[in-house]
Parts: structure tokens; C-alpha cells; sequence
């Protein structure tokens, strides 16, 4: 978040969404432009990953994890991360990629270090790997006292630094990856 200028992060997002949208044809891009403009964004990004789908658009590394970083600041990761996964795949290199679930990427079996035996404790679900650095973008949740992670997502961290929003932590990823 630009503390400095909030309306940087909006424009910022804003001209994202449009890239984004201009991945599908003509109508289908309007669409999705549309739903950013009234401000329907989980729609926009339900119709922007069918539509993927539908025309066989292949994303690239960078792209798809980009993706589930708006995903899930709209709060429809979960809802959509199967049909993003299911995005055809350009076998180009890409310095990031998201990790599968259940993928650990070199990291613990994702659970935290807490041994109180509390039940409700933190999970760390790796998410976005740098193919570059070896950095891992992980989610933390607390654990639900149902055994699973919770909704939605407590914090962002990658190596020793923590975010509130999963932008922020992503740019930083990002940036540990660029070349020198």
C-alpha cells in the first residue's frame, strides 16, 4: 500500500485489471472492463478466468500467480483457484509460479511452530514460489478449531517480512526476483 498516495494502489490495480482483460477477445475484455468500472470485481474476475478458459488463453507464470493475487484480494481465490489452475499452461520461464496445494516447495509440512497444544493454531500455506531466489510466498491462517485453515487469510510473509495484503507481499516477492 502507498501510504503516500492510496489513489497510486487503485490506478495501479486498475491498469492491471485492463492488461488483464486484454488477454481475451474483444466482447469478453469489455465485459470484464465493464465489471471494474461498477465496481463488480469478483465478477469481473469470475467472467475474466472463464474466459480464459473458454478461449484456451495460455498464461504464463507471472501471469497466473498475478492473477491469484487479485483473486484473492477480491476474496475469490478459493472460489476460482481450480479453474485458474486449469488455464492453459505457455511453457515459457517465468520467475514465479503458484504452488500447487498441498505443495510445500521446501518448507514445513505447514504448520507453525506452536507447541501449546492449542488447537487454533497458525497454518503457513505455501502459495507463490520465486524460481530465481528460492523465496516462497506464504499465507498464514489460523487454524479453525475444525482442523482447517481459516477464512480469510491472517497475514502474508515471505522469508522473515510480513504484510497485511497479499499486493504488498507479492510486489515484494516480485522484486526480490527481478535481475540485477
Amino acid at each position: 500500500m502507498n501510504p503516500v498516495d492510496p489513489e497510486a494502489d487503485t490506478d495501479a490495480e486498475g491498469a492491471a485489471w485492463d492488461r488483464l482483460a486484454g488477454l481475451l477477445p474483444g466482447p469478453a475484455a469489455g465485459e470484464v472492463r465493464d465489471c471494474w468500472e461498477i465496481g463488480e470485481q469478483e465478477a469481473g474476475l469470475g467472467l475474466l478466468v472463464g474466459g480464459l478458459l473458454a478461449y484456451g488463453v495460455a498464461l504464463d507464470g507471472t501471469t497466473r500467480a498475478e492473477l491469484s493475487v487479485l483473486t484473492e484480494t477480491w476474496g475469490e481465490r478459493e472460489a476460482l483457484a481450480a479453474r485458474l489452475a486449469a488455464c492453459a499452461d505457455t511453457g515459457a520461464p517465468s520467475p514465479v509460479r503458484l504452488l500447487p496445494d498441498g505443495e510445500t516447495d521446501g518448507e514445513t509440512d505447514g504448520e507453525s511452530g506452536d507447541t501449546t497444544g492449542d488447537p487454533v493454531s497458525s497454518v503457513r500455506v505455501p502459495w507463490i514460489a520465486c524460481d530465481r531466489c528460492g523465496a516462497t510466498l506464504l499465507r498464514i491462517h489460523t487454524r479453525g478449531p475444525w482442523g482447517e485453515p481459516s477464512y480469510p487469510t491472517e497475514a502474508y510473509v515471505v522469508g522473515d517480512r510480513s504484510w497485511d495484503t497479499a499486493a504488498d507481499a507479492y510486489a515484494a516477492l516480485l522484486a526480490c526476483s527481478l535481475p540485477a
